[in-house]
């Protein structure tokens, strides 16, 4: 019997070591196989259908929410008088995004155009495309300002051509004409005068978006790098802008805005180039958060972000600059004094609230935000939020704009959310956070049930050797020479007895 149980004992403790080793080589080899799975799920690759799909048809639900600043003391504003804004909206307008012209190059990227289209979802709107807003008149103002420096001749013409057309400084006219454009004769008569101030065809605010693309962007695969996936190589065959003043401010960094390289930290930051902004920019962490199950970081605007050069000098090169939190992209918008900002002047200089009547900003209604899972650079929730401002005021010569005092006028905000939901983000969940859990989980449960395996060949080796050799002298005392019991085993065993009895 007691050979039997110390072979159980070896046989145990063999198991219980191997059961530990294997543990602690998962502990090593675990992390590296699932960083694997995520640098072949994350690079751009044909070969891998269902991240390539997801990849080139993006199947997460993309939302442009807009929000028109209604003015209302139209003529006040022409006397003079601060302007008095009614924020209106959203007016919702799902989009669908793919990308197509998609060519693979020797040097590990790839090219191809993103195309989008807009379609009004009237369930989440606040009312139809054919609500009325009045707004600030770009054709107008913009040309106004845009004449500041030419021959008060031509200023008179300017303003007697608004006449004829019949143009004024603000605009009343539905919310779907406003955005996606209405045919204009003054357009047609600035670009005959004035080739390239303005777009041909209809004029709309977001008329050259609807089925349209962000321009060629060749990108790295990560096939070679992993670190260089989605990172920008040129766009329209540029390697950097002319549009700003400063080598740095011209340089395209990061990716194309939708995906990051993978294996994240919290001193990771988020840079991209977008085409509509004219530049690039980068977000910053913020904090750690959870969307739909799954870990991400926040990253947002800094507050530097918009800052004029006076109060961060790396923005100098995005100069002429006014108040800190206006990004000026008239270098890029036809020389239209056009003016980027948060929505609601967020994050701006407090002095740009004191000009008009009717903002309230805040971070939750206004901020920028992405959220990220940092294993893979995937981005779970976006919420970028952009606004449009006009800068306005009395040009002389120009009677259409009056006695206005110059301000720069906020005139519509907007905000392109999308986030992962549904199968999309089932299958994410599942492969990217439950098998790699469970795989740590896995790592503990070996070494744990090892650990308790040995222990266990421990104790019965230990309680099994002295037990067997004092019964073995026991029975060896209380028998004759000649291997017979002698007349003393029985009040031996009672002996034992007693004496174990009295110990309990």
């Amino acid at each position: 019997m007691a050979i039997s149980k110390s072979k159980v004992a070896v046989g145990l403790f063999i198991a219980g070591a191997l059961t530990v080793i294997f543990g602690i080589i998962l502990v090593f080899v675990g992390p590296i196989i699932i960083d694997d799975q995520i640098v072949k799920n994350v690079e751009i690759n044909p070969a891998n259908d269902l991240s390539y799909t997801m990849w080139k048809d993006i199947p997460v639900p993309f939302f442009m929410s807009v929000y028109f600043f209604n003015v209302l003391n139209p003529q006040e504003i022409l006397a003079g008088e601060k302007p008095n804004l009614e924020q209106r909206g959203p007016y919702v307008y799902s989009q669908k995004r793919w990308k197509d012209n998609i060519t693979f190059h020797a040097n590990n990227t790839v090219s191809y155009r993103e195309y989008r289209q807009y379609f009004f979802e009237r369930d989440m709107s606040v009312g139809d495309e054919s609500d009325v807003v009045t707004i600030p008149n770009m054709l107008v103002l913009g040309a106004a300002i845009m004449m500041e420096d030419k021959p008060y001749p031509v200023r008179l013409m300017i303003s007697a051509s608004f006449k004829a057309f019949k143009e004024t400084a603000f605009l009343t006219k539905p919310v779907g004409e406003l955005m996606w454009g209405y045919d204009s004769k003054l357009v047609d008569f600035l670009n005959n005068y004035f080739p390239g101030m303005l777009p041909p065809g209809k004029f709309g605010l977001f008329s050259t978006f609807n089925n349209s693309n962000s321009g060629l962007f060749t990108v790295f695969t990560g096939q070679d790098d992993i670190r260089k996936v989605h990172q920008v190589d040129s766009w329209n065959g540029l390697k950097k802008v002319n549009y700003w003043q400063s080598e740095e401010c011209n340089m395209i960094n990061g990716t194309a805005g939708q995906m990051w390289p993978p294996f994240m930290t919290r001193e990771s930051t988020l840079p991209f180039y977008s085409p509509d902004a004219c530049r690039s920019m980068e977000l910053v962490y913020q904090k750690p958060g959870m969307v739909g199950g799954v870990p991400v970081f926040r990253f947002v605007a800094p507050t530097t972000l918009f800052a004029n050069g006076s109060d961060y000098p790396p923005n100098e090169g995005f100069c002429p600059c006014r108040q800190s939190g206006l990004l000026n992209v008239s270098s890029c918008r036809q020389n239209s004094p056009v003016f980027i900002s948060q929505p609601h002047f967020f994050n701006a200089d407090p002095s740009l609230l004191s000009t008009v009547f009717g903002l309230s900003p805040n971070e939750d209604d206004h901020g920028l935000f992405i959220d990220v899972h940092p294993e893979t650079g995937v981005p779970m929730n976006v919420s970028v939020r952009l606004q449009l401002n006009i800068l306005m005021k009395a040009v002389s010569g120009i009677t259409e704009t009056g006695k206005i005092s110059e301000v720069v006028m906020p005139m519509i905000w907007f905000g392109e959310s999308g986030y992962i939901d549904g199968p999309v983000l089932k299958t994410f969940h599942t492969n990217l956070v439950v098998l790699p859990t469970m795989m740590v989980y896995m790592q503990y449960i070996f070494i744990g049930l090892g650990l308790a395996t040995i222990l266990g060949a421990i104790f019965l080796k230990t309680r099994d050797k002295p037990v067997n050799t004092s019964m073995a002298n026991l029975t060896d005392n209380l028998k004759d020479p000649k291997g017979n019991s002698n007349g003393d085993e029985r009040q031996a065993g009672l002996y034992v007895i007693s004496n174990a009895d009295k110990a309990l």
